[in-house]
């Protein structure tokens, strides 16, 4: 039996990849920073029903979107705190500043305010940004930067690991259900399967193969519809 064979899913998918590892430094300070901003957004995340519904009108009613950008002003000390973080280009605190602007701005100013941030955080080997910059920041979600850095975040796996799991507003490949209108939180599996469905749409060629590697790291299942369904 092959050494790839005896390995869990996760681990034989990335070892093609290992050779595109980044060299990535987080800086010590930043990173304090972003530690130091997560409870406050885990409060964020712990808003009542009322919050959660302003949470998806931002962009339509415009009383509720005021009222959703002035909640957005009660945590003013975690966006300071990731703001200061990403001065540092800390490319996990990059990607929670975006999901805060994706969040509650209009939809409107979502492009504008969050994709020069997701972007930076992709192009640094994170994962969780993928997803988002596939729905929301074009002409770079069809470019071969962004190609080449979804081909080179499976190498970053084990420097990202301690980061996860991660918020997202939308996660095809994750077979939890959030309730109500809560945030999915993605293990790094989940968003790894979201990297080789995304990479499948990029590269016909490698199509099959990538959807698979979907399917076996956590079971993606529209990436196995998709293989089911291919003509």
């Amino acid at each position: 039996m092959s050494l790839v064979r005896r390995l869990p899913p996760l681990l034989a998918a990335l070892m093609p990849l290992a050779a595109q590892a980044l060299e990535v430094r987080i800086d010590p300070h930043a990173d304090l920073l972003y530690r130091q901003a997560l409870p406050l957004l885990e409060q964020a995340d712990n808003q009542d029903d009322a919050a959660s519904t302003l949470r998806t009108a931002v962009g339509g009613d415009p009383e509720l979107s005021r009222q959703g950008q002035a909640m957005a002003h009660t945590l003013p000390t975690a966006v300071a705190l990731l703001k200061k973080s990403v001065e540092l280009g800390h490319p996990v605190a990059q990607y929670r500043l975006a999901l805060y602007y994706m969040t509650y701005l209009p939809v409107a100013q979502i492009p504008e305010a969050a994709c020069p941030l997701l972007e930076a955080s992709l192009q640094q080997g994170f994962a969780a940004p993928a997803p988002a910059i596939a729905t929301w920041c074009r002409p770079y979600n069809v470019s071969s930067e962004y190609r080449t850095a979804l081909e080179a975040i499976p190498s970053m796996a084990t420097v990202y690991a301690p980061y996860y799991p991660q918020p997202a507003t939308r996660l095809a490949c994750n077979r939890s259900r959030p309730q109500g209108l809560e945030m999915l939180w993605g293990r790094q599996r989940d968003y790894q399967a979201e990297v080789y469905r995304l990479l499948g749409d990029l590269d016909p060629q490698q199509r099959t193969s990538l959807l698979q590697k979907a399917v076996d790291i956590n079971g993606c299942a529209t990436a196995q519809q998709l293989l089911t369904s291919r003509p």
